[in-house]
């Protein structure tokens, strides 16, 4: 098995169905990937830990699906350099509309890419682009999957 090259940080185990989709993209696209399941809150320091020293196990991309008040991602951006894609979750009486907000708001200097609310596919597709840069198989795949759009016009 390779190493893996996409570290997904979930907040909660209770968050992994949410993720089925990102999961089963990153698949198709063969790409290695490790599964986390850390807080912002609670477990701070196992999670600075984890992004401080990703670039020097191999880690290339972040995905970090968190609800609520969604800390997760922008914690992740804070202790490292290499891209970090949010996932906001639908949950409480906002439905993921306050998670949405506090990944996108992240200060000037700490940016996190982030996807629709619950779209762990488009992260997934983006962490693929994001490592087709330097990867012709990953970029040969990700034409093959937008082949199948078919042309609308």
């Amino acid at each position: 098995m390779q190493n893996p090259v996409v570290s997904i940080v979930l907040g909660s185990k209770s968050d992994e169905p949410k993720i089925q989709k990102c999961l089963e993209a990153l698949t198709a696209y063969n790409i290695p990937f490790e599964t986390n399941i850390m807080s912002a809150h609670r477990t701070p320091k196992k999670v600075a830990a984890l992004a401080s020293g990703a670039r020097a196990r191999g880690i290339k991309v972040f995905i970090a699906a968190a609800g609520l008040a969604a800390a997760l991602p922008g914690t992740i951006a804070a202790h490292t350099t290499l891209p970090v894609i949010g996932i906001p979750l639908a949950a409480g009486v906002l439905n993921g509309t306050d998670a949405l907000y506090a990944i996108v708001q992240m200060p000037p200097g700490i940016p996190v890419a982030t996807v629709g609310i619950d779209n762990g596919a488009n992260a997934a597709h983006l962490a693929a682009q994001i490592l087709a840069v330097e990867n012709g198989e990953i970029s040969r795949k990700i034409a093959e999957f937008r082949a199948g759009f078919g042309d609308d016009q």
